[in-house]
């Protein structure tokens, strides 16, 4: 009986390397059309909101353990500036709106809710996610929550 070599990993690289070709191509009009689509809906943003004066999409729900501080403490602080989403009420969203495109070219699917989401024009798009900071908040530390909420307000003057 012959005992194999331990292999070395060099199959699966053999592998890689042959179907780079083929996959390259694939991974430039995904990463094209990603870049694209995101564009569109800043430059929608720019003209449809910036001129009505929205440059904020708001994104919480009926969470018991943001929805007060973030209704509160966070939304007052942008005035009539922003757009609102409620999570808690997504079912009833025109997922052709504005707003909905916005929150899935920018929330991704970590930490979105709730997350605040600034426009600036010709300047790159500030993105504000509070999950994890509220995750401390249920145990007490609240400096990560109000750190979040001081850095909107210095952005927003």
């Amino acid at each position: 009986m012959t005992r194999q070599k331990p292999s070395l990993g060099l199959d699966k690289g053999i592998g890689i390397v042959l179907l780079l070709p083929i996959l390259l191509p694939f991974v430039i009009v995904a990463v094209t059309a990603f870049l694209l689509q995101r564009g569109a809906v800043c430059f929608l943003v720019w003209t449809v909101w910036l001129a009505r004066g929205k440059d904020v999409l708001f994104v919480y729900s009926e969470s018991p353990i943001w929805r007060d501080y973030m209704v509160q403490e966070v939304l007052p602080l942008m005035d009539d500036r922003a757009v609102i989403l409620n999570w808690s009420a997504r079912k009833q969203w025109n997922k052709w709106s504005l707003a909905v495109r916005a929150f899935h070219s920018y929330a991704g699917d970590r930490s979105f809710n709730p997350m605040v989401i600034l426009f600036r024009p010709f300047r790159p798009t500030r993105v504000f996610r509070f999950w994890d900071a509220f995750k401390d908040w249920k145990h007490g530390r609240t400096s990560a929550v109000e750190g979040l909420r001081n850095q909107i307000l210095l952005e927003l003057r």
